[in-house]
């Protein structure tokens, strides 16, 4: 019997840990672990934002894969050994066959000086009740969506924000300038020119700013500054945070402290002779996959590239 464990359960994790239970034997175990009980579609999380809609009303138990025979464990990934296909979860170690990694990356307020005291982050699902609060209570004024460090997880996203926020402003009578920065030199990196460009379009028809190559070194409590020298008003602040490898992975030898999350697995693969592929947005994956029993490692992005890594993943573990 083969074991294939699946740290992490967002999209990438969720569809690999499918993918493999489709892939092998049925006396096969696929196991997937994630420190919260549930899942949420990301596009929910700008809904709550704006009062559309509850976030639980997009939510769904992860104890209901066991219908699809995946084993779901609840609980913080605390170490992870990539030579033993190993990783510690509250106290207990599973080992298994072939590890997969998939734990996102950590949001870093704190990378920016003023910004977690000053800023609202949009980003995490926990604060959410608090940043409705304070759009709700907005009656007008400088509203400001930035981008405070890239890559970072979910690229349309900040522009979905602003189109809806000015909908939202627009049906109520507010009258407020709206900006997105973002320290790309373009709004999407991952569609090309062209197609930021169609997006910068439709944001200025409704009004919207949107400045580009704007690296942000500090927020306080009416502006947030850019190295670039200028500074940008603002009344309200919408945060995408600074996103970076989580502390496992690095302690793990697959990140660095203060790199994203991608980028850092994918150099410490480099620099220890493994195999590495970006996959994903702006080939902004964050975590990493173990793939094959040989050791090769690779980025985990979308739920569609995990999904094709695990057919590989499984076809070799069946073989076995």
């Amino acid at each position: 019997m083969a074991r294939a464990l699946v740290l992490g359960a967002g999209f990438g994790g969720i569809a690999a840990a499918v993918s493999l239970r489709k892939q092998l034997r049925d006396d096969d175990e696929v196991i997937l672990v994630d420190r919260r009980d549930d899942f949420a579609m990301g596009l929910r999380k700008i809904w709550a934002i704006l009062g559309i809609s509850p976030i639980a009303y997009g939510t769904r138990s992860l104890a209901s894969l066991a219908r699809q025979g995946i084993t779901f464990v609840q609980g913080g990934v605390e170490r992870i050994d990539p030579g033993r296909r190993s990783a510690v979860v509250d106290g207990t170690e599973y080992v298994a066959d072939a590890l997969v990694l998939a734990l996102g990356a950590s949001q870093d307020m704190d990378a920016i000086p003023g910004l977690a005291e000053f800023g609202l982050n949009a980003w995490d699902r926990s604060g959410l009740d608090h940043v409705h609060g304070m759009v709700d209570r907005f009656r007008g004024g400088k509203a400001v969506i930035g981008v405070f460090g890239a890559p970072y997880s979910c690229p349309p996203a900040p522009y979905e924000l602003a189109l809806l926020l000015s909908e939202r402003f627009e049906a109520r009578g507010i009258d407020a300038e709206l900006t997105v920065f973002t320290p790309t030199p373009i709004p999407l990196p991952i569609l090309g020119a062209a197609h930021s460009e169609e997006i910068t379009v439709r944001l200025e028809e409704r009004g919207i700013t949107v400045l580009t190559s704007r690296s942000a070194t500090g927020v306080t409590a009416r502006s947030v500054q850019f190295a670039e020298g200028d500074a940008l008003p603002y009344d309200l602040l919408l945060a995408v945070p600074p996103h970076r490898c989580p502390t496992v992975l690095v302690d793990a030898g697959l990140g660095a402290l203060g790199e994203p999350g991608g980028a850092s697995a994918r150099a410490r693969a480099r620099r220890t002779n493994l195999p590495a592929r970006a996959l994903g947005a702006a080939g902004a994956a964050v975590g990493a996959v173990r793939l094959r029993v040989d050791a090769e490692i690779a980025a985990l992005g979308g739920a569609a590239a995990a999904a094709q890594r695990a057919r590989a993943l499984g076809a070799n573990l069946s073989r076995r």
